[in-house]
This record gives C-alpha cells, structure tokens and sequence, in this order.
C-alpha cells in the first residue's frame, strides 16, 4: 500500500539538513550557544539516557498527556456525539463553547492545585477539538443513512453504533490528531512553568544552566513523540476507517 511506503524523500531532505547543520556548527558558522552541533546533541541525548534523567522525565510527561488525554477526549467525544445529535443542545451549548474555546488554557493554571491542574488544562485543551470535530462529524451525516437503517426497524442502539459513530469516526480521528499535538504542546508548556519534573521542566532548567545541548535534545524528543503521534493516528485511521478516502496521490 502507498500509505506505507517510507517517505525517503523527507528522511533524505533531513538528513542533508542534519549534515549542513553539523558543517556550519563543525565550522564556527553557527554558534554553540545558539545551535550546537547535531553531533554534541546526540552525545547529550545518550548521556542522559544513560544516566536515567530523561527516562524520568519523560514518564511524568507521558503521564500528565495520557491521562488528561484520555479525560478530555472521552467527555469531548461523548459531548460532541450529544450534539451533534440534539439540534436543541447544540444551540443551548454552542454558545458557551464558542467562548470558552479561545480563552487560554494555562491562563487558569494557577487557580488549581498541583499535579491535579497540570492534568486538568491538558484535558481541557484536548477537550475541544474532539467536540467540535465529533459534532462536525455527526452533523455531515448524510439523512439518507438515517432514513434507510430506519426502514429496516433499526433500534436507536443501532443507529448509533451502525451510522453514527462509524460515519462520524473520520472527523473524531482528525480531532484526536489535532488534539494529541495541542495536549504535548500544552503539557511542555505546563511543565516549564511549574512542574520539576517533565520534559519541559528539562527544557527550562537546561536553559537555566546552560546546558543547550541537553536542550535539543529534548526537543528532539518531543519532536520524536510528534512523529509517533503521526503513526499512531494513521494506523488508527487505516484499522478503524477503512473506507475513508485517503488524501495521498495516485
């Protein structure tokens, strides 16, 4: 299948990037302070996976992303299907989710109380591109679907899980991509602000102390969750919507 080739053009296109990178840092074109060498980078980055500092790091970010993740998405999913559905609750909340959206979501951080409110602003940024894609989705729905799964005495159970979620499941996946990059972006950020412990923490403090390369390489590792993010939505998309057309060319 196409959508499983291994895009050799944008690893070559990288690694060429990589190699001028490590030429004008090698040269003294770019300065150390600003971009060191991709070389020193990945000597920082097995350094601190050796000495087991970024394993921990990494789990208290994972842990504050899986499971504002999974709160948010689940209340987003399941309030977007309810509206999507009910022409009266969307007029009722569309209102309130209208304002509530653009507000920053950090900007309440310092109203919660510790590890509670970490979790809670990466569930709150996840929470609404799942309900407004899940509504989306729902609404697309063409009524002929509706009409003929009626026609043959189809219970309200099964409309919902025979038309509704199968048909609204390319929008939720969509969201669900949006929203993974939105809560690893919000996580990191929650992190530099106020945890010690988590990648962006590691980020802050290395930039506290100087130590820049450490600094990329954490960034190579949020960058790295980016692109499995990326896998994972494609394989869930390829397994759960099959028949979704596919935006690759011939």
């Amino acid at each position: 299948m196409k959508s499983s080739r291994i895009p050799v053009a944008s690893i070559a296109v990288a690694v060429l990037l990589l190699l001028l990178w490590e030429l004008f840092a090698r040269n003294g074109f770019i300065s150390p302070i600003v971009a060191p060498a991709p070389s020193r980078i990945i000597a920082a980055l097995i350094r601190e996976l050796q000495s087991g500092e970024l394993e921990l790091h990494m789990i208290a970010t994972v842990t504050r992303l899986v499971i504002g993740l999974s709160v948010g998405a689940t209340i987003g999913i399941l309030c977007g299907l309810a509206m999507g559905l009910s022409p009266r609750l969307r007029r009722f909340a569309d209102p309130f989710v209208a304002a509530a959206h653009p507000i920053p979501k950090i900007a309440i951080l310092p109203i919660g109380i510790g590890e509670l409110s970490k979790v809670a602003m990466v569930a709150l940024s996840v929470f609404f591109p799942l309900l407004i894609n899940t509504m989306m989705g729902v609404r697309q729905i063409s009524p002929v679907y509706f009409d003929v799964v009626k026609s043959y005495g189809a219970t309200r159970w099964k409309l919902f899980t025979r038309v509704v979620v199968p048909a609204s499941m390319p929008m939720i996946l969509s969201g669900l991509r949006i929203g993974l990059n939105i809560a690893l972006v919000v996580t990191i950020s929650v992190e530099i602000v106020t945890a010690s412990r988590g990648l962006g923490a590691l980020i802050w403090l290395s930039w506290e102390t100087m130590r820049i390369e450490v600094l990329y390489a954490t960034l190579f590792v949020t960058a790295a969750f980016g692109i499995c993010f990326n896998l994972l939505t494609q394989f869930l998309v390829a397994r759960l919507v099959p028949w979704a057309p596919r935006s690759d060319p011939a």
